[in-house]
């Protein structure tokens, strides 16, 4: 997480951001990845331990493109967001902005370092601490530069405010425990849990909006928008429209009691059929992190059938289809 590096993360300022890049993230996982493997795993940050790195890794070594107009603006805010809270006197704001602007410096180092390329960041990690004390790659640099401090915040913030946290929510969990026992379900946590709901319309500013939308309703949607961004379709649904049975369901909505991390969740019908994929919930659906209601809160799915007709008809991925299916 980029505010993992925050050098003032501690405070009433602890939200902000002293380097909102993606390529500084790239570079101090790659300083810590070499000093924290050198170490006996136990002894690790703990996104470094062994059961983690593979995880770690496939970040780490993405193809995802890295837009450095987008990178040196974000940065460069950071960064004078960094000097106007710390000030310019202080020392380590000095040592990152190396007597230029926030957008200069910011420029230099985005466009200094060859961190966008893949290739570059896997050489460096097999390299170990060696190739990274080595390494003139501005970023890299200003990552070991960082990192001392950083690690320092970290700590304080882990004994000062994490860890109290963690005390104080166990003594709350057994107090509702105490006093509700088993007629309210707990919190979520990493654990296996179902949720259960209706497939159900509902309304929002007086218009009755339906349980479910077909593939239809995307051509539809954009030709409403005038097939501009973000309401066009690609050339490929365009090119194969005509192939499509357009009546077929695409999204449907449910009161299933979702929160932040059920994304990808299956949803299963009532005969343990996989019925759709959850993806999302719709705005009024908030109000689930403090209450459940059903009234108008709805996650969203995107529906099995949509699924396989897109996967045979638009992508011809008939033995995907196959394998999902288990048919030929």
């Amino acid at each position: 997480m980029r505010g993992e590096y925050n050098l003032f993360a501690i405070g009433p300022q602890r939200r902000a951001q002293a380097f909102n890049s993606d390529l500084f993230d790239i570079a101090i996982k790659l300083v810590r990845l070499a000093e924290e493997t050198s170490k006996p795993n136990g002894e690790r940050l703990r996104e470094y331990s062994d059961a983690r790195l593979d995880s770690l890794k496939l970040q780490l070594f993405s193809d995802a493109p890295i837009y450095e107009d987008l990178e040196t603006v974000e940065l460069a805010d950071s960064l004078g967001m960094m000097a106007e809270i710390m000030g310019g006197d202080n020392e380590m704001v000095q040592m990152v902005l190396a007597g230029k602007s926030p957008r200069d410096r910011a420029e230099e180092l985005i466009h200094g370092t060859a961190l966008k390329d893949v290739a570059v960041r896997k050489r460096l990690a097999a390299g170990g601490l060696k190739a990274i004390q080595e390494s003139n790659d501005p970023m890299i640099q200003l990552a070991r530069t960082i990192d001392p401090e950083s690690r320092r915040i970290r700590q304080v913030f882990e004994q000062q405010v994490d860890e109290p946290q963690r005390q104080a929510y166990g003594k709350i969990a057994n107090a509702r425990f105490a006093l509700y026992g088993s007629t309210v379900y707990p919190d979520a946590t990493f654990t296996l849990r179902l949720a259960f709901g209706e497939a159900k319309s509902y309304v929002e500013g007086g218009e009755k909006i339906p349980w479910a939308t077909t593939l239809g309703g995307a051509y539809e949607h954009a030709a409403a928008h005038n097939y501009k961004e973000p309401f066009e379709l690609p050339k490929i649904w365009n090119d194969r429209k005509s192939q499509l049975n357009l009546s077929t369901r695409f999204n449907f909505v449910s009161t299933a009691d979702i929160i932040g991390g059920n994304s990808g969740s299956p949803v299963i019908n009532r005969r343990g059929e996989l019925v759709g994929i959850i993806f999302d919930g719709n705005i009024e659906s908030l109000v689930l992190d403090y209450i459940y209601t059903d009234q108008t809160a709805r996650a969203v799915a995107v529906h099995s059938a949509g699924i396989l007709e897109a996967l045979r008809k638009v992508y011809q991925a008939n033995q995907l289809v196959e394998e999902i299916t288990g048919k030929k």
